[in-house]
């Protein structure tokens, strides 16, 4: 039930929840399909570091500054949170989309990209994702996303895994 939660723009003092629910979500969501070792101990403050980069650099300006978006309910702390890029053809780059373990299948996922599209609106929304994760392929396709492009990604320590291109056309103009 997703009535109870509201999604909200996010900044610096979000970094350390945000590090967190990212480090849980991709043990979680990647286990099995990246080499263990890129899901070890390490994550959280490599996370950390990660986020309050993210939430505290100077972009030159509204355009090229990425957006947080946070889900969270009315008791508090983040239940799941996307993250906006933009990038220099225009397009913005959906780079991360999370959702708490134990929270997923309650429509956080929906919300969050849902509100991605209206904030990037009339952009084209795109993602990358593992052709291995079966699950978040169904979720992307079933909320409208079209494959665009197959590429291979190389992750950090070397290891090589083919991702999927998703995008969000522009929605068609109406009179």
């Amino acid at each position: 039930m997703t009535s109870e939660i509201t999604v909200r723009d996010g900044g610096p003092a979000d970094a350390p929840a945000v590090a967190a629910l990212h480090a849980d979500s991709r043990r979680t969501a990647y286990a099995g399909l990246v080499p263990a070792e890129a899901l070890g101990d390490g994550l959280p403050a490599q996370h950390r570091e990660i986020w309050e980069l993210r939430l505290t650099a100077d972009y030159g300006g509204p355009e090229w500054t990425p957006v947080l978006l946070i889900a969270e309910a009315s008791d508090g702390g983040p239940l799941g949170f996307a993250y906006l890029v933009p990038e220099p053809d225009g397009r913005v780059l959906l780079d991360n989309l999370h959702v708490r373990p134990g929270r997923t299948g309650g429509g956080i996922g929906t919300l969050l990209l849902r509100s991605a599209l209206d904030r990037v609106a009339p952009a084209v929304l795109r993602l990358d994702v593992l052709r291995d994760n079966p699950r978040a392929l169904a979720f992307y396709e079933r909320e409208g996303g079209v494959r665009t492009a197959e590429r291979t990604a190389v992750l950090p320590g070397g290891d090589e895994v083919t991702e999927y291109e998703y995008s969000w056309p522009r929605p068609a103009h109406r009179s």
